[in-house]
């Protein structure tokens, strides 16, 4: 299958273009700029998902799409609401205006797990209601609500992941608690913590969410249906934790600054059990030591273990 990656020279992207290539199909990555070569592709067309004639020729002899591109920095969407709800809404209404007119009927939509707030019952799973905490997740629950209108009215089929957090491999964004322990453990600035470092999050290897993201495309509903998935490691591991694995990976000290508790949900683990069992899918690379080893090894952000240290 001839399937169209929109931000395929993200984080994400450019690992969804390799697994859709070893899954068999073709993946024509779509950018909006001049990039570095992207393993896998079959095809680079640049276009913005807002410009509509640009848009059209990208989707050209596409059998289906894989929508990743979007705004996703939770705390930057609060000070920039317009931004998000422009570049996670409106972006995914005018590419299913763009699929519908090109023929184009399939859909698979990285959302976020973030859509369902801070529930008591953890782990989570796809039956909790929707209780969107900012404007990025209620960006990409309209985006979502967009899609399942299009499905109903016409013979779109899609799937929708609400991915949890995404770690590993080449991390660009220095803003998250795996760059930023890493960093500290090179000899930057102490890690800050806000509270006791007790909070647990899911994190979920950026090949791992990949290979979702893959299987989904072979996993497609019925013309006319939505499917949604939430996707995850399945596993909770606190800010200590990620702190000790750190030490251990790279045999350095980390330095912590405690700081007074944010108001923060003290816990969000995901249930990917739903997708386990419908997608031939499962995390084989999510376990936290695996997530820092590779991302010491491969991130700008990265530090490899002291050789001095014994090992």
């Amino acid at each position: 299958m001839r399937v169209l990656v929109t931000g395929a020279n993200g984080y994400l992207g450019r690992a969804v273009v390799v697994a859709l290539s070893a899954a068999g199909h073709e993946p024509v990555a779509m950018i909006r700029a001049a990039a570095p070569p992207i393993p896998g592709a079959a095809e680079v067309r640049t276009a913005d998902l807002l410009d509509e004639p640009a848009l059209a020729r990208a989707l050209r002899d596409a059998d289906s799409v894989c929508h990743l591109a979007g705004l996703t920095r939770a705390r930057e969407s609060l000070s920039e609401p317009l931004r998000y709800f422009r570049g996670n809404t409106t972006a995914t209404l005018t590419l299913l205006e763009a699929m519908s007119a090109a023929g184009v009927p399939r859909l698979v939509f990285a959302s976020t797990a973030a859509i369902y707030g801070t529930p008591d019952r953890q782990p989570m799973a796809e039956d909790l209601p929707d209780a969107p905490p900012h404007p990025y997740a209620r960006s990409k629950l309209a985006a979502e609500l967009a899609i399942e209108g299009a499905a109903q009215a016409g013979d779109l089929a899609a799937v929708i992941l609400r991915l949890s957090n995404i770690a590993g491999g080449a991390d660009p964004d220095p803003t998250r608690l795996i760059p930023r322990t890493l960093a500290a453990a090179s000899g930057n600035s102490p890690l800050a913590v806000n509270g006791d470092g007790t909070a647990v999050r899911d994190y979920l290897h950026v090949d791992d969410a990949a290979h979702a993201v893959a299987a989904a495309v072979d996993h497609l509903p019925a013309p006319g249906a939505v499917a949604r998935y939430i996707i995850g490691s399945g596993r909770g591991t606190s800010i200590l934790e990620v702190v000790a694995s750190v030490e251990r990976v790279t045999g350095r000290r980390v330095a912590l600054d405690h700081r007074p508790p944010a108001p923060e949900p003290p816990a969000l683990v995901v249930d990917p059990s739903k997708a386990i069992a419908e997608m031939d899918w499962k995390p084989t690379h999510s376990t936290i030591e695996a997530i820092i080893r590779d991302t010491a090894t491969e991130s700008p952000h990265g530090v490899r273990r002291d050789r001095t240290s014994g090992s």
